[in-house]
């Protein structure tokens, strides 16, 4: 299985909007980076990730779920354009934030260190149990 994280900003789509949609999840629309959309074509079904409120916060609140593979993203109609669903799955128990992950020296490697303008990005297994564990909550 695969693991990825997921950049919104909270005041854009925050963890509290994405856990009113429940199990039918919602599109992670608006994605216009081609190595962010190649990294949603190529999620699985049941895959997870980490919800991250960037700009504002800088902190990893919550794990979702794919819940749709990649389609059309209905907010375009150039076909360039593809989306995954996510649900929300649980929050954190303790937000994990960004000045935490660069200290980490074990997550120097991590996308979100090294490609921090990406939206959408791969999580090592490594990673994700590390940073489960930092945030307190299940993996």
């Amino acid at each position: 299985m695969a693991y990825w994280l997921f950049k919104s900003e909270p005041d854009v789509w925050g963890w509290d909007a994405q856990v009113a949609k429940g199990d039918a999840g919602e599109q992670w629309d608006g994605v216009r980076n081609y190595q962010a959309r190649n990294n949603m074509r190529a999620m699985k079904l049941g895959e997870k990730g980490f919800f991250y409120h960037s700009r504002t916060g800088l902190e990893i609140v919550g794990i979702v779920e794919i819940c749709a593979e990649a389609h059309q993203d209905s907010t375009t109609d150039d076909p360039r354009w593809d989306c995954v669903d996510v649900k929300a799955m649980r929050p954190f128990k303790r937000p994990v934030t960004l000045v935490e992950i660069k200290a980490e020296p074990r997550l120097a490697e991590m996308a979100l260190v090294k490609s921090s303008r990406l939206s959408v990005q791969p999580v090592s297994d490594a990673e994700w149990e590390l940073i489960c564990e930092m945030g307190q909550t299940d993996s």
